[in-house]
């Protein structure tokens, strides 16, 4: 039975290290930012704005969709969704299909009106049928994702066909993203490497990105990680953080190239500085292990801090391990507590053991063996061999 609280801290850095691998073999899931994007059309400012409002109040259509783009942006106007919805609509009923991408785009994203998925897939539909690549591939993300509708995989790939055909890159890339985590009936990871690999060759670094992760991992194709190495890099140096991430990844672990940890850390820290979870998580192992570094409590318990705020559970639980021992910030356990509690809730059992103990032994709260067994066999359940030896 582990009691003390310096030898068990130290069995979880090792257990939370294990971690650096473990991200590295969970591919991009497509509901981060960068995975599918909508389309809004870019206008350019107008230099007459009161020409603009002048036409618009006259019912001239394209002055109603332009300035409702100015209002949209603040272009030459004080940003204002309200009065941007109401020029999209008055041009939307009139037929004009640019506006009535914009107008589904406002009840799909609540600006301006309340959020209404039903009204946005009616205008999407509006311009779609109209020939709007736009349109055309907010449709397709609308059943690519379920929101409004249900999930229809078959739907959204012949709405991203339709815009694909227009040539419509968002689309080509979207429809890349379906294929590539759908479900086994539409899975096809030659369909989506044919889609990455034109949009990556153009410069494209989402692409290049998830081409790099195809090869790294093996996904339909044998690995290589020389071809993962290569893509990421391209990407990387596009400044895309979740490329830099990978690339650190495949420098610390040697794979398609000499292990490196400084090099790694050089990425890690790219990736993190743009608010990259992972990259924050892995430069707190890197810097608490010394890693390529020197050994700095204080970095480690930032850039844990900096991932913990994102919810990332594993870098709650170091935090929480940090203010346990008193690692780079003085010893407080009640601060213990809670980061261990946030991490526990989410089901990581190591955070469960940990908690358990300081109810187990009165460590910043009322000593409570009831509590601490429930949280011991959390963890156990959660396949924690700890756990299960209390």
């Amino acid at each position: 039975m582990i009691s003390s609280k310096t030898k068990l801290a130290v069995t979880l850095v090792c257990l939370s290290l294990s971690s650096i691998l473990i991200t590295s073999c969970q591919k991009t899931q497509n509901n981060d930012h960068h995975e599918v994007s909508h389309v809004q059309p870019i206008m350019e400012e107008s230099d007459d704005i009161a020409e603009l409002q002048r036409l618009a109040e006259q019912g001239d259509t394209i002055a109603q969709f332009d300035l409702g783009v100015s209002y949209e942006n603040g272009l030459g106007v004080p940003q204002d969704y309200v009065k941007a919805v109401e020029l999209y609509k008055k041009a939307a009923i009139k037929g004009d299909a640019d506006a009535q991408n914009n107008l589904g785009r406002m009840y799909d994203y609540g600006y301006g009106v309340d959020q209404d998925y039903s009204k946005a897939i009616q205008w999407y539909r509006k311009a779609a049928e109209q020939g709007s690549s736009d349109a055309q591939n907010n449709l397709g993300l609308i059943y690519f994702s379920g929101q409004g509708v249900n999930q229809d995989y078959d739907q959204a790939i012949e709405w991203f066909e339709k815009a694909s055909e227009q040539g419509n890159m968002e689309s080509q890339y979207n429809l890349g993203v379906l294929y590539r985590d759908s479900d086994e009936s539409h899975q096809s990871y030659s369909k989506a490497i044919e889609l990455f690999k034109p949009l990556a060759e153009q410069g494209r670094s989402e692409a290049q990105n998830n081409l790099g992760e195809i090869y790294h991992h093996g996904y339909g194709v044998n690995q290589d990680p020389v071809k993962a190495i290569r893509w990421y890099q391209k990407a990387a140096e596009q400044n895309n953080a979740e490329a830099q991430y990978n690339l650190g990844i495949m420098y610390i672990t040697g794979q398609g190239v000499e292990l490196d940890e400084k090099e790694a850390v050089k990425w890690f820290e790219k990736a993190a500085e743009q608010g990259s979870k992972d990259g924050q998580y892995n430069l707190g192992v890197i810097y608490e292990k010394g890693l390529g570094v020197d050994k700095d409590y204080a970095k480690a318990v930032q850039w844990y801090r900096k991932a913990a705020a994102q919810g990332f559970v594993n870098a709650q639980n170091n935090l929480g391990k940090m203010y346990d021992n008193g690692n780079g910030v003085r010893e407080n356990d009640s601060v213990a507590i809670e980061w261990y509690r946030k991490a526990a809730s989410q089901g990581l059992p190591e955070a469960q053991y940990n908690l358990g103990r300081m109810y187990d032994y009165g460590y910043g709260v009322n000593q409570d063996k009831s509590i601490a067994k429930d949280w011991y066999n959390k963890a156990c359940n959660n396949g924690l061999q700890e756990g299960c030896n209390q």
